[in-house]
């Protein structure tokens, strides 16, 4: 799939963006390239849709994670939320009538 999303700790302060980037963030769903937490929820969206996910430690990153400088480290286990929207499914085409 391609979606943007932008990644907080608990607090708000966001640890990772792809809009800020400018770059779509492109994945398989189910092939563990994204936490377990985003993967699951990912599975609920259509094309255009926008969700916040509140993803538990226990689906998020297990040994916590760096972030750039000037951004809030991720503990180990610790909750996060992701802003997503689902923009395309690659080779799925949406028939426009």
């Amino acid at each position: 799939v391609a979606a943007n999303y932008v990644a907080m700790v608990p607090s708000g302060q966001i640890f990772d963006s792809s809009l800020e980037r400018g770059q779509l963030y492109i994945f398989r769903v189910g092939s563990g390239q994204v936490i377990k937490g985003l993967d699951e929820g990912i599975l609920s969206m259509k094309i255009g849709g926008k969700r916040r996910f509140y993803i538990p430690g226990s689906l998020a990153f297990p040994k916590g994670v760096n972030s750039a400088p000037g951004r809030p480290r991720v503990a180990p286990n610790s909750p996060v939320i992701f802003d997503v929207s689902l923009e395309y499914i690659p080779g799925l085409e949406v028939d426009e009538d």
